[in-house]
């Protein structure tokens, strides 16, 4: 990338988080219905007209856009519905696993083995278009030392995946740690998960070099230098439903401004299903994210420098300043002009915090 994670020489963007899932859609009824479950709630909604829509999206369709957030979390994590009255194509919908152009969205959980009895039944049932793994349990953050006997637990981090037709999942649970600041759980949410935390991308690219301007245009930090994990490794292999001989190479980004809303996105070694044409806006599925900054003409110069092509700086479908633009590795994003959120103040420091 040009010079070491050390020495990062990044640009003072203001960069938030990933703030937004954004899923399309022709059923917005039953995509909040179903995020309902998990503590989304509608705070916001606009309809705007196809006309208007091809100006903003390059989508000629009319448009209902719903803004969906979970407990006070409003710094990052939030999820958007547009509803196309035409949809482009029916997205990436239920594939293999680690399909090129698939997305997934990582929440936690106080209980994974509930979620995972709930799809695992569904699928029996006849639903055959979720694909749960069974969860697997690690030390990712090296927490554990001694002897692990009644009185020294072990600390570790419990996960799974839940592919789908409609949704990409990826689930965790914590014991005997807590991160402050990462992942919110309301009490009286239903399925007992959190607000988005951090996000997965299976890209269409040669090598991470072309993730680069994630650092020098909008400000982002790379976690790590790229690096290699597959079916020798038990999470990834499960997770990821590795079978013999296949892995991937991963990295890793996070802002600055906050430890929430990151991102890995993931190369895999191996013929897998390129679909990356079916990701476009205004397909249905996870087809964009969004950022925020105070910055937005800084941006706009930036990625354009980095010849990315971005839209003209309009006002999008909330009256908010807002530009368009995506990657050579098929993957795209929304940059939005606002200043702090008003309910949830970002964390920036990313603590462990021993839990008895």
């Amino acid at each position: 990338m040009g010079e070491t994670l050390e020495k990062q020489n990044l640009p003072d963007t203001g960069i938030s988080g990933v703030y937004e899932v954004i899923l399309g859609t022709d059923d917005a009824e039953y995509a909040k219905k179903y995020f309902a479950d998990f503590g989304f709630q509608e705070f916001d909604r606009s309809t705007i007209s196809a006309k208007e829509a091809s100006r903003i999206y390059g989508v000629d369709s009319k448009l209902t856009s719903y803004r969906l957030q979970n407990g006070k979390i409003d710094s990052h994590g939030l999820l958007r519905i547009l509803e196309w009255e035409k949809p482009l194509g029916k997205g990436i919908g239920y594939a293999p696993v680690e399909t090129i152009g698939s997305r997934i969205a990582v929440m936690r959980t106080h209980d994974i083995f509930r979620l995972y009895d709930i799809y695992k039944m569904a699928r029996e049932e006849g639903k055959k278009l979720w694909l749960p793994t069974e969860p697997i349990a690690d030390d990712l953050f090296g927490l554990n030392t001694g002897e692990r006997d009644f009185f020294n637990r072990p600390i570790i981090v419990r996960e799974n995946a839940v592919y789908g037709q409609f949704f990409n999942h990826i689930f965790f649970q914590r014991y005997g740690y807590v991160i402050p600041g990462y992942g919110t759980i309301e009490d009286d949410t239903p399925l007992k998960t959190s607000e988005f935390t951090h996000h997965d991308f299976i890209i269409d690219a040669e090598s991470m070099e072309q993730m680069s301007y994630l650092s020098t245009a909008l400000g982002l930090k790379a976690e790590e230098a790229p690096a290699l994990d597959g079916d020798w490794l038990e999470g990834p292999k499960r997770v990821f439903q590795m079978e013999p001989g296949f892995s991937h190479v991963y990295q890793g980004f996070v802002s600055p401004n906050n430890i929430c809303g990151k991102m890995k996105f993931f190369i895999p070694n191996g013929v897998k299903p390129n679909k990356s044409k079916s990701q476009r806006i205004g397909e249905k599925g996870i087809t964009l994210h969004s950022f925020y900054t105070p910055k937005l003409n800084m941006v706009h110069e930036l990625v354009s420098e980095h010849k990315l092509n971005p839209t003209q700086i309009v006002k999008n479908e909330f009256e908010e300043r807002s530009f368009l633009f995506s990657d050579t590795a098929g993957v795209s994003w929304q940059i939005i002009e606002r200043n702090e959120p008003t309910k949830s103040k970002p964390a920036t420091k990313l603590e462990f915090k021993k839990e008895e």
